[in-house]
């Protein structure tokens, strides 16, 4: 089965390429062969849970049994529901990731507010209250330190003891900064999808945005897309509703009146949705 996922995950990138394709979109390029894979899955068989901080992997690979370190219970699970396991090598470590069939809704007492949520690069978001949520460049403020440990990796030798320790020192710095830009969207939708019922936001195109060369990284570090998919997850775990409006024009035509408010306030980049979500 692991096999068999390899497989399915092979004509999954395929598929999706004809697909923009047929579409119109512009591929990034042509599906490659993954030599080297840092995961490999497993689907019901392979493996087997011997406790809940206990696996072990059955198949060919003779990888044994691992230790499981982690706050999660997997014993309040059955072993049915537990469609796939995933083995994930990282820069720090082994990462077992478990897909569970489960329905988990939430249900919150209605508050009855609406939000309009507009991101841009001076602030992370603005919303339609006038609150302006302080940005967080994780990736800019490492710089310095990445930097370092570039030019140390840059001294060694290919193929040396060092040159190894070197590149995993810099993976270990990458994955932190992902990893704390990620942890922050995941707070910020949490905290606006439980204070409000709708939720409102701009429908941009990533892809679109960084071919600007001057703000492409700023764009990348400010982390919108990451947030706006942490935002859709919440919503529908706990019943909300996410609406993702098209940007254009909102910048100037109001969806209530129809006044046109030319707002210069906010960076050239952010596109301010003034009355979409409380009209």
């Amino acid at each position: 089965m692991a096999r068999q996922a390899s497989a399915e995950r092979a004509w999954s990138s395929i598929s999706r390429f004809y697909e923009n394709c047929k579409q119109c979109i512009r591929p990034v390029g042509f599906p490659k062969f993954k030599k080297h894979s840092r995961s490999v899955e497993y689907k019901t068989s392979g493996w087997k849970l011997l406790s809940p901080k206990k696996i072990k992997f059955t198949d060919g690979f003779n990888i044994g049994e691992l230790h499981l370190i982690g706050t999660y219970d997997l014993a309040s699970y059955d072993e049915s529901q537990i469609k796939r396991v995933t083995l994930v090598r990282r820069a720090d470590g082994y990462y077992v990731q478990f897909c569970i069939s489960v329905d988990v809704k939430i249900k919150l007492e209605p508050t009855g507010k609406t939000i309009g949520l507009d991101v841009g690069l001076e602030s992370f978001y603005t919303d339609s209250n006038g609150y302006k949520e302080p940005i967080q460049k994780f990736y800019h403020s490492s710089q310095q330190k990445r930097k370092r440990l570039q030019r140390r990796l840059s001294r060694t030798q290919t193929g040396s003891a060092n040159r190894l320790k070197a590149i995993n020192r810099l993976a270990r710095h990458d994955l932190k900064v992902s990893r704390q830009r990620k942890e922050r969207a995941k707070r910020l939708a949490l905290c606006v999808i439980q204070s409000n019922d709708l939720i409102a936001y701009e429908d941009l195109r990533i892809r679109n945005l960084v071919k600007n060369h001057c703000l492409a990284k700023s764009i990348q570090d400010a982390g919108w897309y990451q947030f706006r998919l942490w935002l859709e997850y919440f919503g529908k775990k706990y019943g909300k509703v996410t609406v993702a409006v098209d940007p254009a024009y909102t910048s100037q035509e109001c969806s209530d009146c129809g006044a046109i408010v030319k707002i210069k306030s906010l960076f050239p980049l952010g596109l301010m949705l003034v009355h979409v979500a409380v009209s």
